[in-house]
């Protein structure tokens, strides 16, 4: 074989081996980006599927016992947060922002409860109660504060009168600070005096309306509340005598006499 031919054999020889190695890389690249395509789409799955399960076990949290952490107004607040009895044209508003565990809250309500009660059902005044719970701390870790508030809000829900009469029986059945309240067989006992259904009762554990007390609570201290009981009339705080029967009505009277 002459040496030119010999150089061509050898040419198409090293030609063929290039272009079986460019096949072959080829191949390997096909299979690599088909590999990571897949693995891509399996990776997208999983982050897809955590975060499904993700959102759905916080929602399953969040609506477990009464949606704890969603906020949920009562239909009878205000916008002061205060949860309201009586007619709104009435020539006075009395706003009471009292906490079940504070001793003077239950010496004003002994003094004046029953009274401020049957003004806002004659329509004599309107009757804004500000339901606080800032003395948990002083119920050897009950939330004595917070439970009472809530089943007190409850119970407004469905029945404002009952409501009424609830209130007043924590107050005269009121335990001392620094122990660890009332217990929660005690509040539904209380309820039940109060005429408020089973079903009301039942749904205490739910505490629906905790959210939104803790909200009216720091409402109250950012709005200049410094402690209770605090008492407005008609948006002013009355500084006069609330712990002597009669002399807060008096007050009221004058109020709505434009004195």
């Amino acid at each position: 074989m002459s040496k030119q031919g010999k150089s061509s054999t050898q040419g198409r020889e090293a030609l063929r081996r290039r272009q079986q190695a460019q096949a072959a890389a080829e191949r390997r690249m096909k299979t690599i980006v088909r590999t990571a395509w897949i693995a891509g789409i399996t990776v997208i799955a999983l982050i897809i599927g955590i975060t499904v399960w993700s959102v759905t076990n916080a929602r399953s949290s969040n609506t477990a016992g009464g949606a704890p952490g969603a906020l949920v107004t009562p239909t009878r607040a205000t916008d002061a947060g205060a949860l309201r009895f009586g007619k709104d044209d009435a020539k006075v508003t009395v706003a009471v922002y009292a906490d079940f565990m504070c001793p003077y809250c239950g010496q004003f309500e002994r003094a004046n409860g029953a009274s401020l009660d049957a003004a806002a059902e004659a329509g004599t005044i309107v009757l804004d109660i500000h339901p606080m719970s800032f003395l948990d701390a002083q119920s050897g870790g009950t939330e004595y504060s917070t439970r009472a508030a809530n089943a007190f809000v409850t119970i407004a829900e469905a029945d404002p009168a009952a409501a009424l009469r609830f209130n007043q029986l924590l107050f005269a059945n009121q335990p001392g600070e620094g122990t660890s309240g009332l217990s929660d067989d005690q509040l539904a006992s209380f309820a039940t005096q109060a005429g408020a259904s089973g079903e009301v009762i039942a749904s205490f554990a739910k505490r629906t309306f905790v959210p939104w007390i803790d909200q009216i609570t720091q409402q109250a201290f950012d709005a200049g509340v410094k402690g209770t009981p605090t008492v407005k009339l008609n948006g002013q705080v009355y500084s006069g005598d609330i712990y002597t029967p009669g002399a807060l009505m008096t007050a009221i009277e004058r109020v709505a006499a434009g004195a």
